[in-house]
């Protein structure tokens, strides 16, 4: 089990938007200037890990979800204008069940401004539920079912 420090997590079961498709801040934002975390090539280093709580669903098989992990100079962190760190493969809301990992990794090296938050990208078609959780870990789950290769 990842060991979660509260001061360094963005969503708690946290429910998607279900909006239109486009880009959403969800979540909370984490300041970094007290956060107290160094993000640059440490070890170990820092992991972003997400993964679902509850199904995403879509009305239909087209719908699609990306997770971004952003920096802003405000805690309203913009959709448009904010650095960009990590972004995840774009899933379809059918491929995202409870429990799967949506992204889990070591934050690069870069230069971060002061809030760090989670943006969601919904392309194609809204969603209609879903539930997630993002936070900042040193220790991040690295258990992972593969199919039996017999």
């Amino acid at each position: 089990m990842a060991t979660i420090d509260k001061l360094l997590e963005f969503c708690d079961a946290t429910a998607l938007n279900t909006g239109a498709p486009g880009t959403y801040l969800i979540g909370s934002q984490i300041d970094l200037e007290s956060a107290n975390i160094n993000l640059g090539p440490g070890n170990p280093p820092v992991w972003l890990v997400v993964r679902c709580t509850t199904d995403v669903t879509v009305t239909t098989t087209t719908g699609t979800l990306a997770i971004k992990l952003a920096s802003d100079d405000t805690a309203s962190i913009s959709t448009t204008t904010s650095t960009v760190h990590i972004v995840s493969a774009t899933l379809t809301g059918t491929d995202v069940d409870a429990g799967d990992p949506i992204l889990v990794m070591a934050l690069p090296s870069g230069v971060y401004e002061r809030y760090l938050g989670i943006l969601q990208v919904t392309g194609t078609e809204a969603l209609t539920g879903g539930n997630i959780d993002a936070y900042l870990t040193m220790n991040p789950p690295n258990w992972r079912a593969y199919p039996d290769g017999i």
